[in-house]
């Protein structure tokens, strides 16, 4: 059977836009009712994004397959994977930041096809088909930047994983360190979807993944190759930035640091 990728982005745009319609009322409330431990929060405004945006997603196409954060692996017959995070950034929600957001990411035989975010709090969405560049608020955009690197600020992106290894924290530590040294501000991002949005329309110069969870690599990768960013990678570590120039600063710094 030949899907619609049409179909596809309307329906992963639509999703994000119900996950999203449920969280700013939750915000403003001060809703902050959730499962707290040591590296992450599961909040009730977690589940009920989803719940608007899962329904949408297997009425429209049953025969795929699906993770979603919360409700978790769904099987399917054809060769895509959609991936749903209802709420990108739980803990700054929780916390009374409003960097946070709805992401939908689909793969087609493991390799993303479509991204779609939407950051409630200030009502903007991406876009991002493979081979068709990031669209944002309906307006084509890239990663250019003429920021220099010594002026540069990276947002750095870390799995769930990380922090509970000692290791792997270390190592993780020891990039920001580096990266510290290169630019002019480095992001811990608690966000990814948000910062590599920001990333995809040249607000931000650069983005370091480090073992990243699978909700925020599809869209983060997605957007960064799909902006026209400078892209490298070594295994789990993952470097996108506006230029070549930038890249090649970035990488020197992290690799160092590994």
């Amino acid at each position: 059977m030949t899907t619609d990728h049409d179909g596809i982005e309307a329906v992963a745009r639509a999703a994000v836009l119900a996950g999203g319609a449920e969280l700013p009322d939750r915000y403003r409330d001060g809703d902050d009712d959730g499962d707290y431990g040591a590296h992450d929060v599961k909040a009730a405004a977690d589940e009920a994004a989803e719940a608007r945006m899962l329904p949408l997603v297997r009425r429209a196409f049953p025969a795929h397959e699906v993770f979603a954060e919360e409700a978790g692996e769904f099987d399917g017959t054809e060769p895509y994977r959609w991936i749903i995070d209802p709420l990108d950034g739980t803990n700054n929600f929780a916390a009374g930041l409003p960097t946070f957001g709805s992401s939908v990411a689909v793969r087609r035989e493991g390799e993303p096809l479509l991204a779609a975010v939407h950051l409630p709090a200030t009502d903007e969405t991406y876009l991002a088909r493979r081979n068709a560049g990031v669209r944002y608020d309906g307006e084509r955009v890239t990663a250019d930047s003429d920021v220099p690197i010594e002026g540069a600020t990276v947002a750095t992106i870390v799995g769930r994983d990380v922090p509970r290894s000692p290791d792997l924290g270390r190592r993780a530590d020891e990039i920001r360190e580096a990266l510290d040294d290169t630019v002019k501000r480095v992001l811990d991002s608690w966000a990814p979807t948000v910062h590599s949005s920001l990333f995809a329309r040249g607000r931000l110069e650069g983005l370091v993944q480090f073992h990243p969870d699978e909700e925020e690599q599809a869209v983060t990768e997605l957007l960064a190759a799909e902006a026209g960013g400078a892209t490298r990678r070594d295994g789990p570590l993952y470097v996108a930035a506006c230029d070549e120039e930038t890249l090649a600063a970035l990488w020197a710094a992290v690799d160092g640091a590994r």
